[in-house]
This record gives C-alpha cells, structure tokens and sequence, in this order.
C-alpha cells in the first residue's frame, strides 16, 4: 500500500489482520495518524485465530487473534500494531505499550436476522422497544463465537439452540443466509463500522446483554522501546474511553478470566454538579445461563490528572473483582474452564 501522505513525514508501518473489519480498523487509524502529518503502510497479516476454526473455547489457546500482529513489532515488521481491545490479552508484557484507545464506538451486541427472515420485526427494530429475542420462536437456532454471549442469551431464552459459529463479519452473515441458524448474535461496532446498518436486526439492551470487556474499542500497541511510535501514537488517545476500558479490563485480569470465561463488564463516566465518576457494571456467569453474579460500584475520578484517573480505573477493577469473588466467581470460571 502506498505512503499515504508527503514523502517528507514520518512512516508508520501498521500491523493489523487482514479481515475485512480488521483492515477497516488499520485504515481509521491510519487516516487519524495521517491527518496528523504521518505517513503510514498497511502490514496486512494472518492471525492464528483466522485459520483455526475450531469454537474458540476449545483452542484454550490466548492471544489467538493478537499474537501474530504483536510479533510484527518484535521483528520490526511494523511499527503500530491495531487490534480489537476485547482481543487483546490482559497480562502485562514489558515488551510492548498500549500506546492509545481511541474514540469508542457502540458497545452493544445485535442479534442479526436473515435477508429473507420471516422473524425480523423491522418496526420493533426502529422503535427500539422489546428483547430481540421475542421475534424467535422456540427452539430457534442462535450463532455465536462467545461463551459470554451462550451464558447470557441461554438465561433469556433457555429454549434457545446456541450454536458455535467462526469466521469473519461476511462468512457468519454467509451462514446465517444459507439457513445454519435463525439469527446470529454480531458486536453493533462491526456493523456499524462495515457500513451493514440495513442488515435486518435489533440491538439488544445493555440489561439484557453485557458486552466484553472493551468491546468496540481499539487498541493501538507499540514497542515500548520505540518511543517515537509512542508519541505519535499517543495522539489518538481517548481518555474517557481508556478509563472504561481499564476498568473493564482490570476485572477480566484480576478474576484471570481470559476469552473462555463468560465475563461481561461495562463501564461508564457520569458528570453531575457533584463531579465525574467511573461507574463499573459486570457480571460472571455459568456457560448454561442458571448461575449469575453481578456487582456494580462506582468511583470519584479527578478529569485534570490522567495518572490519578487510571489508578482509580484500576481500583475500581479490583474492588469490583474482589466482591465478584467473594460472591464466588471463581468456582464459576474454573467449572467453565473444567467444561470446555
């Protein structure tokens, strides 16, 4: 791909996957470093998670999706490396620097409906009212990569068939098509950032369906030893999304959850007269839906002081973490992992 700005300017060369979504997501970043006065390259690349088809959680593998694009740091193949934050492994590795978040996008899940599907309720869609799940008749046939997905939608709908499906945005909407499943279970971020809005579907509430942590935000990493990658990279940095996402990902690393555990969190900042506070909502449950925890707290976070914002992100994930596993969520986590 050519240098997309003067020849002059600085270069970056940027890892990402070669999916569709994937390339869009190197593209925006790309475009954002270019408006900042970067030239940069698109490194296309093939992740372990793009040819292993086998349900995620029988890979028992982490970093799946992320490993490949981190090693095209290592080997300066690259410079920046773009990835799906809710792909990206929670255990610290000095080698590397999550240099930005960027701007969040949707965090909901969508349950999508094929073309031709007779139980899509375009105008229950439009005015956004009722569960998604009330379009499908029993027994209906449900896909989704996600142990966190199956828990939750199984305790909406126990009489729901939820089928593992695998492959990028086009192969699963492929599927859907061919009559696999009645409808698949999509992140909105995807669609929204595809441009697949007139696909038939419906979002599903945040009290119906916690997202991932992190979901629909990026992660922009670098070398920790390339400084100059830092700073340019650092410009795109979103603070209230970092702040969520830090917290969400704290819970994750501190109940040593992984991709196999379904664990979904959202956090949030809400301004008042009184201030600014992190508010944190997350959940731990069985893979058949029947045991759930929950736990929400909040806490105060000073917008001036970046530093003393993400130490209060972080004690928020750990307060939150803690009261989830004194309620039991690790004998959750460990019969899931055990079960797989």
């Amino acid at each position: 791909m050519a240098p997309t700005s003067s020849s002059d300017a600085p270069r970056l060369r940027i890892a990402t996957r070669e999916s569709p979504l994937a390339m869009w997501q190197a593209e925006h970043v790309a475009e954002s470093l270019k408006n900042r006065g970067f030239q940069t390259v698109i490194v296309p690349l093939v992740s372990k998670g793009d040819t292993d088809m086998r349900p995620i959680d029988g890979t028992r593998q982490v970093g799946l999706f992320t490993k490949r694009i981190q090693q095209a740091l290592v080997d300066d193949e690259a410079d920046v490396a773009v990835h799906s934050l809710k792909d990206l492994p929670t255990e610290p590795d000095n080698r590397f620097a999550l240099a930005a978040v960027p701007p969040r996008e949707s965090v909901l899940d969508a349950l999508v409906f094929a073309d031709n599907s007779p139980h899509w309720n375009a105008s229950s869609s439009a005015s956004g009212s009722g569960s998604p799940l009330a379009c499908l008749p029993q027994g209906s046939r449900v896909g989704t990569g996600s142990t966190r997905r199956l828990a939750q939608l199984k305790q909406l709908r126990p009489d729901l068939e939820v089928l593992p499906i695998r492959g990028n945005v086009q192969t699963r909407l492929a599927k859907l098509n061919a009559g696999e499943f009645d409808a698949i279970v999509l992140a909105h971020a995807g669609i929204l950032r595809l441009e697949m809005t007139r696909l038939p579907h419906q979002l599903f509430p945040l009290d119906e369906m916690l997202p991932a942590p992190g979901q629909g935000a990026l992660g922009i990493e670098v070398r920790s030893d390339n400084p100059n990658a830092l700073r340019a990279v650092s410009r795109l940095n979103d603070a209230a999304a970092r702040l969520a996402a830090t917290a969400e990902r704290k819970v994750l690393s501190e109940l040593h959850g992984g991709c196999l555990a379904p664990i979904a969190c959202h956090a949030h900042l809400d301004t008042s007269d009184q201030g600014t506070e992190l508010c944190l909502n997350a959940i731990v449950m069985s893979a058949d839906g029947n045991e759930r925890l929950q736990e929400q707290a909040r806490v105060a976070v000073t917008p001036d002081d970046a530093d003393l914002e993400v130490a209060a992100a972080h004690q928020l994930g750990t307060l939150v973490a803690d009261r989830l596993r004194a309620n039991g969520a690790d004998h959750l986590i460990r019969t899931v992992r055990d079960d797989s």
